[in-house]
């Protein structure tokens, strides 16, 4: 092994150079999957500056940083959860390939890239504003901790959901400076949300899980009795999220949104029926990620339009 941070393939093939290894840790993190907890943060910070000059709008100074804690947060905790899970991946057919298991990247850059990017993260809230500097070591620590729930508690779906529902929170306070009047309700519809569909991810590794000693309501349930209660999440999470609406006084537009989003959701679990876990990479990755987007663009025009 070298200690550059990469060990080559047995090819020889390996990645070269600080940027290819910046490439295979993006690709490790998944880091098109940002847009899971990005749209939710987006509307809350439209919703925080609902009164700025320009509605919905609170500066590019703000923007800008509150995209950079996002990005940062996201990628710190899933270096992390891929140095916490190696052992793991590594003897889990589905995840050998990954960078760490598979050789092509050493724990201590993944851990050096973790360390960065929890520093950059801390030091982005803190410029944003007092509070935001407060909260964020604790909401990194909660993030980071996530990392250890399945191996605790049979709910670590819900633990994951809790970390994403930070960042509409997290958006809000940064806008503000403030908790008060904070969007409590979307980031309990995040909670929903992503329990749900962390559930359906978990179906995947059933087997393992079971033999691994691992934790998820596939486990517990049985994977008939998981489904269901995703669907139940996702049902639940329309309920609040329409309550949201009605507590904010968002209109036809953000109606019509979670009307398309509730179908999407539908989609999701239809293709899901029988167990069909070829077509996971659909339910999962694309139709939840386009059912957010949906909630972020109806929102913001509702925003906008109303103001």
């Amino acid at each position: 092994m070298n200690t550059d941070g990469v060990r080559a393939d047995r090819s020889g093939g390996g990645p070269r150079g600080f940027l290819g290894r910046l490439a295979l840790v993006l690709d490790m993190i998944q880091f098109p999957h940002t847009l899971f907890a990005l749209p939710f943060a987006l509307l809350a910070t439209m919703l925080a500056a609902r009164g700025a000059p320009v509605p919905g709008f609170p500066g590019w100074r703000a923007l800008l940083l509150i995209l950079g804690c996002m990005v940062t947060a996201r990628s710190a905790a899933m270096a992390y959860n891929r140095l916490a899970d190696r052992r793991d991946d590594a003897d889990n057919p589905r995840t050998a390939d990954r960078a760490l298991p598979a050789g092509l990247l050493t724990p201590r850059w993944v851990a050096l890239f973790t360390a960065v990017n929890g520093l950059l993260f801390l030091l982005l809230a803190a410029l944003l504003n007092p509070l935001a500097g407060i909260l964020a070591p604790l909401a990194l620590a909660w993030i980071l901790a996530y990392s250890h729930a399945k191996r605790l508690f049979t709910g670590s779906h819900f633990i994951l959901g809790a970390s994403l529902a930070i960042a509409p929170v997290g958006a809000w306070v940064a806008v503000r400076g403030t908790l008060a009047g904070a969007p409590w309700l979307l980031a309990l519809a995040v909670v929903l949300w992503v329990g749900g569909f962390d559930t359906v991810y978990a179906l995947q590794d059933l087997d393992f899980d079971r033999r691994r000693g691992l934790r998820s309501l596939a486990v517990a349930l049985g994977p008939a009795a998981a489904l269901r209660v995703a669907a139940l999440c996702h049902l639940l999470m329309i309920l609040v999220l329409a309550t949201f609406a009605w507590r904010r006084s968002l209109g036809l537009p953000f109606g019509g949104g979670l009307v398309l989003a509730s179908l999407l959701l539908v989609w999701e679990h239809r293709v899901l029926r029988g167990g069909d876990l070829e077509r996971i990479d659909l339910a999962f990755f694309r139709l939840n990620s386009a059912a957010g987007v949906v909630i972020f663009l109806a929102g913001g025009l509702d925003i906008v339009l109303s103001a």
